[in-house]
């Protein structure tokens, strides 16, 4: 069986434990996430699995969508943890939206631990066919 150690993860548990870092940390930690456009709208989903949604933060500045979640500590501060694997504190995550996409009009929804949310793209930018005219005084076009 192969096994991913990621030793950074590892060292910042080893802090909390050691140190009893709760709350917020002092880095933010990035969140997973899938984007893709479905017809006329951009979708992003992040996973927040834990996460209460009061303590979700969207902010659009100049095309720049950051995501800023907290995962607080669920568990009674008079506990002897025996095991800590799921992280706390502060997740962070900037996107840098195109100005095809309509950044005032961002419809976010949070299910099962899933922020989505689904930015329309801009009338301008969508697809358009063209009609050519003329027809008895075709020209050719050398290139």
């Amino acid at each position: 069986m192969l096994m991913r150690t990621d030793p950074f993860r590892e060292l910042d548990r080893f802090a909390q434990q050691v140190f009893g870092t709760t709350g917020t940390w002092s880095r933010p930690t990035a969140m997973p996430m899938d984007a893709y456009r479905a017809g006329d709208e951009f979708v992003v989903a992040f996973d927040l699995p834990g996460v209460d949604p009061d303590a979700v933060e969207l902010v659009v500045e100049r095309n720049v969508l950051t995501v800023k979640a907290e995962r607080r500590p669920t568990t009674p501060s008079d506990v002897e943890m025996q095991v800590s694997e799921r992280p706390l504190g502060v997740f962070s995550r900037q996107l840098f939206l195109g100005d095809t996409l309509d950044s005032s009009r961002i419809d976010a929804s949070y299910e099962s631990g899933v922020l989505t949310l689904r930015i329309p793209v801009l009338e301008a930018a969508k697809p358009r066919k063209i009609s050519i005219s003329g027809g008895a005084d075709r020209k050719q076009i050398n290139a």
